[in-house]
């Protein structure tokens, strides 16, 4: 059985996932957010309440409000971030880019290796396909969850809506040829769990979403 719970952290209101394998009882981070010890102290208590272990700590891609956690997960669960290899200067700006808006950041450890996307990720005994879905960041990917039928898509696609392009390393064209030849290929009942807002699914977006229609 598989199980994901969403937390929603710092001032971009971004979305941290806990992916949850409830037969071996171990867990996956994806995108942790949280920035205060307030938001650290919720996700670790969220853990707690659900009685897994953490063995993976995975970003989607590393803007800064989606790796603002990376320091207190390792701290705390000593795992250090899996991202794909396109990702590491977005990761190593994290830095400057805290400075320009003024907030906290602790360096993210460096990552333990890269993402391979012909390699599927391994929570316990789930399984989940990588996506290579670049556009919003160079090197952003999707985990594609086909037993449970959802996706965490960083932000690729939102309700109603796309990722950003005009960051460093994003590229409009290739967002939305990420999005129409790896999610709109999905079925349309898939649900999609975005990196900010609320989710939605593939049938939804084919159909509403303005940027895509």
């Amino acid at each position: 059985m598989i199980s994901i719970h969403t937390l929603t952290f710092n001032p971009f209101a971004e979305n941290t996932y806990i992916i949850v394998d409830e037969t071996t009882k171990v867990c996956a981070i994806v995108d942790p957010g949280c920035m205060s010890p307030e938001e650290e102290q919720e996700l670790l208590n969220t853990i707690e309440d659900l009685q897994v272990t953490p063995i993976r700590c995975l970003n989607t891609h590393c803007h800064i409000d989606h790796i603002l956690g990376n320091w207190f997960v390792f701290s705390t669960f000593n795992l250090k971030p899996e991202i794909h290899a396109l990702e590491l200067p977005v990761l190593e700006a994290g830095d400057q880019v805290a400075k320009m808006y003024g907030i906290p950041y602790r360096k993210s450890p460096d990552p333990v290796e890269f993402l391979d996307v012909t390699k599927p990720i391994e929570i316990g005994n789930l399984r989940l396909e990588m996506l290579f879905t670049p556009g919003h960041s160079p090197g952003s990917v999707s985990f594609h969850c086909k037993e449970a039928r959802w996706v965490v898509g960083g932000d690729v696609l939102f309700q109603n809506s796309i990722g950003r392009t005009d960051l460093p390393g994003g590229n409009h064209d290739t967002l939305i040829r990420s999005i129409e030849e790896k999610l709109f290929v999905l079925d349309d009942q898939l649900i999609v769990y975005p990196g900010h807002g609320p989710a939605t699914t593939i049938g939804h977006e084919r159909l509403h979403n303005p940027f895509l229609t």
